[in-house]
């Protein structure tokens, strides 16, 4: 009999769940109350943050869920109709600019000029920051290197392909040294091992530098992958939050699939459940519960004790496709709605 699993997202990356190391550190974004209205239209309906330092938290949510206006007000680019925030210790409004120089935004698209080299972008927003010429050239060196982007370094970017250009965006976010990331949908456009580049990147800024992200995505798996803690943004209103796997288990439809070599033993053990639905021209029979271990030892002791061999055992549990299509009603989506451009913290 072999064993196979459907349950997507934690395997292979160092994130299990939260810790209460986690949980005890210091915020670096807070808010409370956030409200923002547009006319009669209410974007946002008194939302509460509290994001950890050294953490990824993701924000999830429909179009027009409140996302980016989010994002806006938490980088001042946008101010707030009601509530009050801090990020990066500094309060929103009354120390906007101490905010700014303690945060990067790397929107959905990539804010890059084609027409310079790699080198010369990021050389170009260290003199933004007002770095100095040999401290600027030396951060984009060690950028360059990091991001292993070294051997294109004097290659104009409109040689580059998507990956690489997010890879040079991300890397003029970081030219100031942010505490603070805001990451509007990171790799959209990418292809899939670019986008595993930029995981292992991100994790890399957390890990390595402590640096606090607060990523928007319309890909679930890489919330799953990513996020320490995930919130759902519906209707201006945060309507669910957790760790990954807390959000799971909030949604019924758990179930443990068995693939039997012949109808007769297919009979024979459904006669041993409770609840079950049976595929006849698969041979199989999905058995409902937590698929935690006691009930797989339940559901195989009972196999065994009435001498029925099945083939195959796969476990289901709800991903955060199910979370979201659940508690929204709709699937998830791309946000269209553009990020502003870097250029406008600076």
């Amino acid at each position: 009999m072999t064993s196979t699993s459907e349950t997507p997202g934690t395997h292979g990356s160092p994130r299990t769940s939260e810790s209460a190391a986690t949980r005890h550190r210091a915020s670096a974004i807070s808010a409370v109350g956030l409200s923002k209205s547009y006319g009669d239209k209410l974007v946002l309906d008194g939302v509460d943050l509290d994001i950890p330092e050294g953490t990824v938290f993701a924000l999830l949510g429909p179009n027009g869920a409140g996302k980016t206006t989010t994002v806006q007000i938490l980088s001042t680019l946008i101010a707030a109709d009601a509530g009050e925030a801090r990020v990066a210790g500094h309060d929103l409004v009354r120390e906007a600019d101490a905010v700014r120089r303690s945060i990067g935004v790397t929107g959905q698209f990539a804010a890059v000029d084609n027409l310079l080299t790699a080198r010369e972008n990021l050389i170009l927003m260290a003199d933004l920051q007002r770095l100095g010429r040999i401290e600027g050239r030396r951060r984009a060196d060690d950028l360059l290197a990091r991001f292993d982007l070294t051997d294109v370094a004097n290659k104009t970017v409109v040689t580059f392909s998507g990956g690489m250009r997010r890879k040079l965006d991300l890397a003029m976010t970081l030219v100031g040294n942010p505490r603070v990331i805001f990451l509007d949908e990171p790799t959209t456009g990418l292809d899939p091992r670019s986008r595993r580049v930029m995981w292992e990147i991100i994790r890399g800024l957390v890990a390595d530098h402590g640096v606090t992200i607060l990523l928007t995505t319309q890909y679930l798996d890489e919330a799953d992958q990513l996020a320490d803690r995930i919130a759902v943004l519906d209707h201006g209103r945060l309507i669910a939050e957790g760790t990954a796997d807390e959000l799971k288990r909030r949604i019924p439809g758990a179930h443990v699939r068995l693939r039997f070599a012949d109808q007769h033993r297919l009979d024979a053990a459904a006669d041993l459940f409770r609840d079950t639905t049976r595929d006849e021209e698969a041979l199989t029979l999905r058995i409902p519960g937590d698929a935690g271990i006691p009930t797989l030892r339940a559901i195989l002791d009972a196999l065994d004790d009435a001498s029925i061999p099945a083939e195959e055992l796969t476990v289901h549990t709800p991903d955060l496709d199910d979370v979201f299509l659940t508690l929204t009603g709709r699937p998830q989506t791309a946000d269209r709605v553009p990020s502003p451009r870097k250029e406008a913290l600076r």
